[in-house]
């Protein structure tokens, strides 16, 4: 049954009436489709239709859907309800993700905050004043980030954090946020993970029901192990991928929250989706002196480790660099030797090997940690150290300012020669004695130290550095846009084109030299291999994450080159196997195939499957949900309608009976079980329920999704059915984020909207009709609530005029179309449900929303005004079929307001199961005719309000030949105009200007280029009918037949119209002044 109608709505405040009105017809509707099951979708029923399957990404249940999950969503349903149009036999289904880390650490942080703060809880921050210092040292913090991160030039990626989008403020409670989801007295209850998994998907499904989105709910369930269903069927997955090699153990570096004990993958994150390890390669420059604090350290092998990513440039190295207010300690390794570095790499690097015991590490100077490091920067200023592969035997520690102490080790080696930041640096210590003397740098530490020309690189010489700095005048560290300039112009470019001069591989390119280079720093002990993340990432429980190696089962993806080879073919083919709708998403999916290498597919606790074989691990949540689709095409028979958590369904089968090999023979043609408690004709229908929706057509999802989730997708696809591409997936359509009112949704700023709120408040439809005008690329899209707002008059007025015009219908004309108008809105219907259907077909809703209502609504206000003026009815047949084609071409948008019409209309069944509307061909002569008047009328209007009232009397004059210079003109356009491409060369412009300068006099090549712009325009619009010399249609008989109209819009007498090239004298007596405005297709409004 439909869920009823929301309380707001019936209490509805003043001026909602039509609100109220939409949302009453709406709940009517959906009762009717649950009736008549509309939705449900089955093989057996398929009467020979062609199916479409059409899925999407399942949201995680820890909350409400919001208006960002309805966007996303409305691409897959608007293309599904299209697809129902064309006849075809269409599945929808949906299910809610509860797998992972989300769930737990929310209960498990709700858990803390009634432990620390009572029951009810009293946060401190209720007091005002301890508020205002919580969130002052939250601002300073965010602040310093910010400023931490505008000094390395880091790319700012996610800003806020998840939590801190959706509830407006840094201070973020459980407590304080289940507030605004659940009722008061049921919080204390999710403290249990498994309360929220009970408690959200179903209202997930009330809502969506609310949002009319054609789902056979049948098919509908929750991941984890509470569903023995799903829980058998992801078990069978895994070993099957266990089976084909895919999936393998071993010591891996993995994002990792050492709080949680634990790999944190993307969904376990609250910031740092998307962020894998980077790779550094460790230099170990040793200390000669140990003086202060670092005597305590003599006898030992004491390095400044610095990280890098340029292993082949340290035969360039003048210095080492420390940020002089920095904290660093003194941290023993595994093999003895003392590491200089922060405390924060220190942390990550006791996760990979470096120290004795894992995760932990100790300060030597201060081995409580307390002081985040014993050492600060300035101890370390000055000392001389040896640093490998360096030119110089001694160079020195040198002071950076622009270090960030949240990247890397603290430590920077220093290459002048090719690093833009390193050569400004030195030469300011070089330039400016009373700066290095600040640091207690002296003349002997700076002055000596030449630039080593290590690298040649075309265009930069041997030193990119000081060119590129000399080139864009940086002279001091300061100048941060003009030094990441400089890097993005030296960085690249030497890696691809650089050549080394210096060093044993000299003459070696720098990208075969580099991987060389840096396995013999390792061998020989220079250096070692470090991991971090590539940018801040923090977990769900509030931890910052390391890189750490780890024992791991593992997907290999990419590192599998046969594996990465199938899906590149796969998503790489022409001819249609694989559709991405946009050559930019394209070339992520190709990009991110290539990138994506061994990824950790489980954990050690949080919700989900056990892992079949090694059940002390979990599958994790990017893992369990690469290939459920398949699970979609038997669901309905295993669990059914309601039973999301996977009690014994409606044919009796067991989920222990779903054993692997009963998934073998429905999923991959294995042989009948022939141990199966499963009755056969049950088994049967399952293999064939797949074998018919198999593979799914389209996808739809956000864009960040991309370089995780449907990337594997296809991998999993890819491994589970090796032998069958042909089940692969078939399409994948992504969409940008989406902004309300242009601004990202905060709580703070008042627009963070749930999907009920929306509904709610503007109505289903109007919600739909706000979504699918938010776009449609790959950029954020905007919806906007005027938007919203006006959709509610829009829909309302339509229906009324609707409902009015069916009760008229008595007084409209029948018979012959005598009136030009009829015929053109006739044509101009068919023009829209034809270009309305090719914006479905290829995911451009917006554009098919503005053909399909915009475009539609504008052409019968246009001819129902014609009608009105003109003393003429409307003509029955055409206002009929307009009404029919709009109910139908409008349903995926507005299914709810069609379906209403669709009965007002007295047409049989339900508005979405009816065909797509049946027209003509477009009659483009026809659309040319009806734009000629369209244009007319506005150029007659916008000059009769400029001319003086008393000029009463009114000549339209039309002309159906060009002067000379215009035909030679759209002769030579004809001869450059392929009619089968239907297009003028690319470089039309330029032939264009070629060709008027040797044939036109130099006063006309201004007119002649205006000229056949616009007939271009007209050609690329209609053909080749627009470069005809004489006008193919009686532009006074056009203009005749709706006179009274005309002198409806410009007031005054009216007009006569003369044809000047067959009018014979009343042609020739007009004006030379005059008689130059007129061309033909743009009639002039005489006044005089």
């Amino acid at each position: 049954m439909a869920p009823a109608a929301p309380s707001a709505a019936a209490a509805a405040p003043k001026g909602t009436a039509k609100r109220d009105a939409l949302l009453s017809s709406e709940r009517a509707v959906q009762a009717a489709w649950d009736e008549a099951r509309a939705f449900d979708a089955s093989a057996s029923e398929a009467d020979g239709r062609e199916p479409f399957f059409v899925n999407f990404p399942y949201p995680y249940s820890n909350g409400l859907l919001h208006i960002g999950h309805a966007f996303s969503l409305t691409k897959a349903i608007f293309r599904a309800q299209y697809e129902r149009h064309q006849g075809k036999n269409v599945l929808m289904p949906f299910a809610f993700h509860c797998t992972g880390m989300p769930i737990q650490a929310a209960a498990n942080k709700l858990k803390a905050e009634i432990e620390t703060y009572g029951l009810p809880p009293s946060f401190p921050e209720a007091d005002a004043a301890v508020r205002a210092e919580m969130e002052a040292e939250m601002a300073a913090a965010q602040s310093a980030k910010a400023k931490a991160a505008a000094t390395t030039g880091a790319a700012k990626k996610g800003g806020k954090t998840k939590l801190v989008q959706k509830t407006g403020t840094g201070i973020v409670r459980q407590w304080t946020i289940l507030e605004k989801m659940v009722p008061y007295e049921m919080i204390p209850e999710f403290v249990d993970p498994l309360v929220w998994l009970h408690h959200f998907p179903p209202l997930g499904v009330d809502h969506l029901r609310l949002f009319g989105v054609g789902v056979d709910w049948r098919r509908s369930f929750i991941t984890t192990a509470v569903n023995p269903y799903y829980d058998a069927f992801i078990r069978w997955q895994f070993n099957t991928l266990r089976k084909a090699g895919k999936v393998l153990f071993g010591k891996r570096n993995n994002v990792y929250s050492i709080l949680d004990g634990q790999v944190c993958a993307d969904h376990d994150r609250s910031e740092g989706e998307g962020i894998g390890p980077q790779e550094y390669v460790l230099i170990k420059i040793k200390l000669q002196a140990l003086p202060g604090k670092l005597a305590a350290l003599e006898g030992r092998n004491v390095y400044l480790a610095a990280a890098t990513l340029r292993p082949e440039t340290m035969y360039g190295q003048t210095n080492c660099f420390v940020l002089p207010t920095g904290k660093y300690g003194a941290y023993e390794m595994a093999d003895g030797d003392v590491y200089i570095i922060t405390q924060r790499a220190a942390k990550g690097m006791s996760c990979q090997g470096f120290m004795k015991e894992f995760a932990k590490y100790s300060d030597l100077l201060d081995p409580t940690n307390a002081a985040g490091g014993a050492l600060s920067g300035t101890d370390l200023l000055g000392l001389p150290i040896s640093a490998p592969n360096c030119t110089y035997e001694t160079v020195y520690v040198l002071p950076l300012l622009t270090i960030s102490m949240g990247k890397g080790t603290g430590v920077v080696t220093s290459v002048p020669s090719d690093a833009p930041d390193d050569y400004v640096a030195l030469k300011a210590l070089q330039d400016k004695p009373d700066f290095r003397s600040k640091y207690g740098i002296t003349e002997e530490m700076v002055v000596p130290f030449s630039v080593v020309p290590i690298i040649d690189i075309p265009g930069y010489g041997n030193v990119s550095a000081v060119t590129v700095c000399e080139k864009l005048k940086i002279t001091s560290f300061n100048d941060k846009a003009k030094l990441e300039q400089a890097k993005d112009e030296t960085y690249l470019k030497g890696f691809t084109s650089g050549v080394m001069t210096a060093g044993p591989h000299a003459g070696m390119k720098v990208s075969e030299a580099k991987p060389i280079i840096r396995d013999e720093m390792i061998a020989a002990g220079q250096a070692c291999i470090y991991h971090e993340p590539e940018g801040r990432v923090m977990s769900r429980t509030g931890d910052e994450c390391i890189v750490a190696a780890t024992d791991q089962w593992y997907l290999a993806y990419g590192a599998d080159e046969l594996w990465a080879g199938a899906v590149s073919e796969h998503i790489a083919k022409e001819g249609g196997t694989f559709e991405a709708y946009d050559p930019s998403a394209l070339a992520k999916y190709q990009y991110t195939v290539g990138w994506l290498k061994e990824w950790a597919c489980t954990r050690q606790f949080g919700l989900g499957t056990l892992l079949p074989w090694d059940d002390k691990w979990v599958i994790e949540s990017l893992s369990d949900s690469t290939i459920y689709m398949a699970y979609y095409t038997i669901a309905h028979i295993l669990q059914g309608e309601g039973n999301l958590n996977g009690k014994v369904g409606p044919h009796g089968i067991k989920a222990e009976d779903m054993t692997d090999a009963v998934f073998d023979h429905i999923f991959k043609k294995g042989p009948m079980p022939t141990d199966s408690g499963i009755d056969a004709a049950a088994l049967e229908k399952m293999r064939s329920e797949f074998q018919y929706w198999y593979p799914f057509h389209l996808r739809c999802s956000a864009k960040d999704l991309i370089p995780n989730h449907l990337t594997m997708s296809l991998f999993n696809h890819a491994a589970i059915w090796p032998d069958t591409p042909e089940l692969w997936p078939r399409g994948y359509y992504t969409n940008g984020h989406i902004l309300v009112d242009a601004a990202k949704m905060s709580k703070s700023m008042g627009n963070f909207l749930t999907l009920k709120q929306c509904m709610e408040t503007y109505s289903t439809d109007a919600t739909r009709f706000a979504c699918a005008d938010a776009g449609d690329s790959l950029d954020d899209a905007n919806f906007s609530r005027e938007t919203a707002n006006a959709a509610i008059i829009a829909l309302s007025n339509e229906a009324t005029w609707i409902a009015e015009t069916v009760t008229a219908l008595g007084d409209l004309r029948t018979g012959e179309t005598e009136y030009f108008m009829d015929r053109a809105l006739l044509n101009e219907t068919a023009r829209l449900v034809r270009g309305t259907s090719t914006a479905f077909s290829t995911m451009q809703f917006r554009e098919g929303l503005k053909m399909g209502w915009y475009e539609m609504t504008s052409a019968r206000n246009e001819y129902r005004e014609w009608c009105k003026v003109s003393e003429v009815p409307m003509h029955r047949e055409v206002v009929e079929g307009w009404m029919a084609a709009l109910v139908v071409i409008i349903c995926p948008i507005v299914p709810h307001w069609s379906e209403t019409q669709w009965k007002v209309l007295g047409k049989k069944g339900l508005a979405v199961h009816a065909p797509w509307p049946s027209v003509a061909e477009e009659d483009k002569l026809m659309s040319r005719q009806s734009k000629f008047l369209r244009d007319s009328v506005k150029s007659f209007r916008n000059l009769a309000t400029k001319q003086k009232p008393a000029l009463k009397k009114a000549t339209i004059l039309v002309r159906d030949t060009y002067p000379e210079w215009r035909e030679k003109t759209l002769v030579w356009m004809k001869d450059q105009y392929d009619v089968d491409t239907g297009t003028f060369p690319a470089t039309f412009m330029k032939d264009l200007k070629g060709w008027s300068s040797k044939n036109s006099e130099k006063k006309m090549i201004k007119n002649v280029m205006q000229f056949a712009s616009f007939m271009k325009r007209e050609a690329d619009e209609v053909g080749t009918a627009a470069l005809e010399l004489r006008m193919p249609y009686d532009q006074k008989a056009i203009l005749v037949d709706s006179l009274q109209y005309i002198n409806s819009q410009i007031g005054r007498d009216e007009p006569i119209v003369i044809n000047m090239d067959t009018d014979g004298e009343a042609g020739q007596k007009i004006p030379d002044k005059v008689s130059s405005n007129v061309t033909p297709g743009k009639p002039y409004l005489w006044l005089n």
